[in-house]
């Protein structure tokens, strides 16, 4: 079989499979590439969204899923909306009105264009994309699981050392709003994270209950704190999150 052949067979093959391409005294084999862990999330997303329709709650207060959905799509594809997102303020008028522009374009179509990813950009760079993607699309899918009956998640080993991997990086900016006081976080396994200085509070739990936790989703993070009692109330009532 020539190598065209073998290229043709293997874009065809479902992600993360494996198929035969060549006789059996060859074993010649052609896996695909795993599906990404960000690419992974978002389709799980779409799927939750087209199961629900558009009016399911959310934990983003006062959105449903069509508000999330158009959040999502606004975020991707349209520049203004970065100042809105990342600074708010005086730049909040701008996203609203992005927002409601895109939900104006239907459900259905917003849901397609959320699964069909981002178009040419920094959400689409390989690398770039998963520090950009995965701590939002893990987060907002638990913003739709959670408001809809659904308990943590327990078999997704390789997510939550991912999602270890970025507080490493990220922790800091997410608590970059409760100076004085150290924050430990706690992995399951006993390895931490260390920030800030001052008293001290622990969070302890799985990394996916830390990322939501430290993104402001603390009644449907399983997380527990301990510590210092006047720093475990900086955390309680901090505003946390990128």
């Amino acid at each position: 079989m020539s190598p065209l052949s073998v290229a043709t067979v293997t874009s065809k093959v479902a992600v993360g499979s494996m198929v035969n391409v060549g006789s059996e005294d060859m074993g010649t084999y052609a896996t695909a590439v795993p599906e990404p862990l960000d690419a992974r999330e978002r389709r799980e997303l779409c799927d939750l969204f087209e199961e629900l329709g558009p009016d399911a709650p959310t934990l983003c207060e006062g959105w449903v899923t069509l508000d999330l959905a158009a959040h999502l799509v606004v975020r991707e594809r349209d520049p203004r909306s970065g100042p809105g997102i990342v600074l708010g303020g005086r730049f909040e008028s701008l996203l609203d009105r992005l927002v409601a522009r895109a939900k104006g374009r239907g459900y259905d179509r917003l849901v397609e264009q959320v699964r069909n990813g981002p178009p040419m950009g920094p959400f689409a760079v390989p690398g770039l994309r998963k520090l950009l993607n995965l701590n939002e699309y893990v987060v907002h899918h638990e913003d739709v699981r959670r408001a809809n009956g659904q308990g943590p998640r327990d078999d997704r080993s390789e997510l939550q050392d991912a999602l270890w991997g970025l507080l490493r990086h990220s922790a800091r900016l997410m608590l970059r709003k409760t100076r004085g006081v150290a924050v430990r976080l706690v992995h399951p396994d006993g390895s931490e994270i260390r920030t800030g200085a001052g008293p001290e509070v622990v969070l302890s739990g799985e990394p996916i209950e830390l990322v939501l936790y430290l993104q402001g989703r603390r009644s449907a993070a399983q997380v527990e704190l301990s510590g210092d009692p006047a720093a475990v109330e900086v955390i309680r009532t901090a505003a946390l999150g990128i």
